[in-house]
């Protein structure tokens, strides 16, 4: 039997410590929109939401001017 040389340990790691840093970096962004939601909004989550799903959808037409990202989920 062929050992894929590509899953080592060190392999492992690596791929395990970039996703733990985005989920960190993930992690800051959220308290951050929560802070900014409280401070500016008065805790209007209703309107942060809306908004936030608008600017993601905005986010993800503009490049390629379609959604087909969407269509990945």
């Amino acid at each position: 039997m062929k050992k894929d040389k590509n899953l080592t340990f060190a392999y492992f790691v690596r791929n395990f410590s970039i996703v733990i840093g985005l989920v960190l970096i993930w992690r800051g962004i959220w308290y951050i929109l929560d802070e900014l939601d409280i401070l500016i909004f008065n805790k209007g989550h209703i309107w942060t939401a809306l908004g936030g799903i608008a600017i993601g959808l905005l986010i993800l037409y503009i490049p390629d001017k379609d959604l087909k990202e969407i269509e990945k989920l």
